[in-house]
């Protein structure tokens, strides 16, 4: 496979690259183009697809192309391609690299700048509820920045996120 990797889609979207699209790499590298064309996009399973490149013609580019990010022009997508439920993740369980599990998430709060998930804590969850609800005080949420760095793994068929965050986040 000259020129190719294996990618997957971002957390949450669906995989977004074909045949033809002119992609941006982020962040840019030294001696790495910054730009190339998808020439193919084959999937090799539900999460993982084999792309190539045409600007990517040896090992020592693509090695230096290695978790850099595409990014696609929004006039190049499919019209629906970033239409996402707000409620796509709406329970699935969270768990955290220190402390286990967190809890369910509630859903997403869009930020200008980030996404975040809003996570009830593992007593609001077990709950149901929350446990501020019954009191009249508001029930605590965690928000979780929804960025690579804090994301491990996302199992689509248990329903479950594994993300490892700064210590003391999930206090906040």
């Amino acid at each position: 496979m000259q020129g190719g990797f294996v990618a997957q889609s971002a957390a949450g979207l669906p995989f977004l690259l074909s045949e033809g699209q002119e992609v941006a790499f982020v962040p840019p590298v030294l001696d790495a183009p910054r730009r190339a064309h998808v020439t193919s996009a084959v999937p090799l399973d539900d999460h993982s697809f084999a792309v190539t490149f045409d600007a990517v013609e040896d090992i020592d580019v693509a090695e230096a192309l290695v978790r850099c990010h595409c990014l696609v022009r929004r006039a190049e997508l499919p019209a629906d391609a970033l239409d996402v439920r707000p409620d796509a993740w709406e329970g699935w369980r969270v768990f955290d690299a220190s402390t286990g599990f967190v809890g369910n998430v509630l859903g997403m709060v869009e930020l200008p700048g980030q996404t975040l998930l809003e996570v009830a804590p593992e007593a609001e969850s077990a709950a149901g509820e929350g446990t501020g609800a019954a009191s009249g005080a508001p029930a605590r949420t965690i928000l979780i920045p929804l960025v690579d760095e804090f994301i491990v793994s996302m199992d689509e068929d248990e329903c479950r996120i594994d993300v490892d965050v700064p210590s003391g986040l999930l206090e906040l």
